[in-house]
């Protein structure tokens, strides 16, 4: 059931990426009022959104003292 949630959530992150992708281009083809600053924020979502995700993940991982994709001590394990 967890994997399943997981599963959904993952899908459901790529989904909003792709449609801020296609937002991001349609408005840049488009001229009208305001299509400037929703430019930016589309491109401020895209870059933003991914990080917030893996800051939410490192957290769970924290909070539910898990081994996560962005856990932190990959890079410990890599030094030794």
């Amino acid at each position: 059931m967890k994997k399943k949630s997981k599963q959904i959530a993952a899908w459901i992150c790529i989904v909003l990426l792709v449609l801020l992708y296609v937002a991001t281009f349609v408005i840049a083809l488009l001229d009208f009022p305001g299509s400037g600053t929703l430019f930016q924020a589309c491109l401020v979502a895209t870059i933003g959104l991914p990080i917030l995700l893996w800051i939410y993940i490192w957290l769970y991982g924290k909070f539910k003292d898990k081994h996560t994709i962005a856990s932190m001590d990959i890079l410990k394990d890599e030094e030794e």
